[in-house]
């Protein structure tokens, strides 16, 4: 397919490049010059959409999708398939659903997990809302750029299951974390607390897949020191994206807002481009 890319940041220009390995034709945009090899630019988005078949857009928040996206449908072509990868705010996703459905064209929000570390090897997971034949139409670019796709449900249904999964994310690298730090004090060595955790009920992805702790569990960022998969200001994000939703929605989410706090400290203190499981050296250093 013809497809345009806009975004060719840290997670966009990988699945652009991953776009082009599937035989498809892309011409990408991004505000911040950047380019990628393969991938002809544009001077702006309008351009790069021109004759797209399907748009993909990976951008930092949802002001910033309202506004490229505002600039997208005043250029694309009616059918054309409108796939928003970012993570943003519900509202902003369902607003340019709406918008998008009125213009004739087929939208789909479809956030991501699996960091870059995912998009460079192309096995993210796409958390998908759209109306299901758009669903099935985006499959094969999905497909080529992710290895589990699952369609969530109607329009913003893919941002909820995203700011929801990194929520329960967020909560629990704080708690291994904090497992780590508490078994620092008391003398208990590290890869014991592992042997047991990550083998019985403490076991979860950020201990026995992610683990904070260098040397101990998997390779992870914590085994080069602690360089980005996920940054820490990128969880902070999400967290707060989570407890704005918890607010609009009078849900009771106090772990979460826990987690956004813990984080928001992190990040101030120094954890800005680092990993976000960095969290246990600033606890080790307390």
């Amino acid at each position: 397919m013809r497809i345009a890319f806009i975004g060719l940041g840290n997670m966009g220009a990988p699945m652009a490049r991953n776009l082009i390995a599937a035989g498809h034709d892309v011409r990408g945009f991004d505000a911040a010059a950047a380019t990628i090899e393969g991938v002809p630019t544009r001077a702006g988005p309008e351009e790069a959409v021109a004759g797209a078949e399907a748009v993909v857009t990976m951008l930092p928040n949802g002001a910033i999708v309202r506004d490229v996206h505002a600039r997208v449908l005043a250029a694309a072509a009616p059918g054309t398939l409108l796939i928003d990868c970012s993570t943003i705010d519900v509202e902003s996703a369902r607003h340019v659903q709406e918008a998008a459905r009125a213009a004739g064209l087929r939208p789909l929000d479809a956030p991501v997990s699996g960091g870059t570390g995912g998009a460079a090897a192309g096995t993210l997971t796409f958390m998908v809302g759209g109306e299901a034949a758009d669903f099935e139409a985006g499959r094969p670019i999905l497909e080529a750029m992710g290895k589990r796709i699952v369609h969530c449900g109607a329009a913003g249904a893919g941002q909820a299951a995203k700011i929801c999964n990194n929520m329960i994310l967020g909560i629990s690298m704080v708690a291994v974390c904090e497992g780590f730090h508490l078994a620092d004090r008391l003398g208990l060595d590290r890869q014991a607390l592992f042997d047991v955790a990550s083998t019985s009920s403490g076991a979860c992805w950020s201990l026995n897949t992610y683990c904070p702790a260098p040397g101990v569990g998997p390779q992870s960022p914590a085994d080069n020191g602690y360089k980005p998969g996920f940054a820490a200001e990128l969880m902070l994000k999400d967290l707060t994206l989570s407890q704005e939703a918890s607010a609009s929605a009078g849900a009771s989410t106090e772990l979460g807002a826990h987690a956004r706090d813990v984080y928001a400290r992190f990040v101030e203190a120094g954890g800005r481009g680092r990993d976000f499981s960095a969290l246990l050296e600033t606890l080790s250093k307390a």
